[in-house]
């Protein structure tokens, strides 16, 4: 992750959003032992994501201390446009014939120069309605920002061919790289192993990835047994699948000890300092 990203989410609440989630951190440098602050929201069923935003804004911890600048942090469907074609104008267009929206949602954009893509997105109108009035100062950015920028800084270690994949909120976001750009991105739906194995080894084969040579590399929900369902039966076809484990990977940081906090906000927090 870029040392831009992780300063703006210094002196900020950092809000992650999606469909079913919602938490609040903050990083806070004079407590060595948890210099960060992680408070997630359970969502009410029956009522909008704006409605659970503007209640749990109410009640949060984080916001009672009169913070009013956020990074708020995505996780919607991203379309993923080379830097050197990307047109402002035609990003609606574009998005639309991607990913059909409704009239009450914005189409954003975040511009990734270090992967020469531009992540463009949508977000429902009225949230950003709650989130320009509770805060002055607001950056809007995909969940998958750190994770990308993550993971491409490892792809450069040895000369195999790897594949990544990021398991999260009942989704699976797979993607590689080729130097300094995506070779391939895309979100699956999964709400079971068989699916994840399905989708993984769908895309391996897509790729033309050598099942003897070239790597794996799993992280997020659901593997934190390397004998799991999912685990064991991805190793009968490939050779090289490997688990990231967020306390070997960020060498211990006291992030990765906060329970229930996603790869995504560990990266953001732990990069870059």
């Amino acid at each position: 992750m870029s040392n831009e990203l992780n300063q703006q989410s210094k002196g900020r609440i950092v809000i992650r959003l999606g469909r079913h989630h919602l938490s609040f951190s903050m990083m806070d440098a004079s407590q060595t032992e948890a210099p960060v602050t992680y408070e997630p929201y359970v969502m009410k069923s029956g009522i909008s994501v704006a409605a659970n935003l503007r209640e749990a804004l109410k009640g949060a911890a984080l916001d009672r201390m009169g913070i009013r600048k956020a990074l708020v942090m995505v996780d919607v469907p991203i379309l993923l446009i080379p830097i050197e074609i990307f047109e402002e104008s035609k990003m609606d267009d574009m998005y639309s014939h991607s990913f059909p929206h409704k009239e009450q949602e914005s189409v954003l954009y975040n511009v990734l120069p270090d992967l020469n893509a531009v992540a463009v997105f949508a977000i429902n109108k009225d949230v950003k309605t709650v989130l320009d009035d509770n805060f002055g100062d607001l950056k809007i950015v995909v969940a998958l920002t750190p994770v990308w920028r993550h993971l491409h800084r490892r792809s450069f270690t040895g000369a195999r061919g790897k594949l990544y994949g990021y398991l999260h909120d009942q989704k699976l976001d797979i993607f590689s790289f080729h130097q300094n750009r995506f070779k391939f991105y895309n979100q699956f739906e999964t709400a079971r192993a068989h699916d994840t194995l399905y989708f993984l080894l769908y895309v391996w084969k897509q790729q033309m990835l050598n099942a003897e040579h070239d790597e794996l590399h799993l992280v997020g929900e659901g593997l934190a047994d390397e004998q799991s369902e999912l685990v064991s039966e991805l190793r009968r076809y490939l050779q090289n699948v490997y688990i990231i484990n967020p306390s070997a990977e960020f060498n211990r940081a006291p992030v990765t000890k906060i329970k229930g906090m996603p790869f995504d906000l560990m990266a953001l927090f732990t990069n870059g300092r």
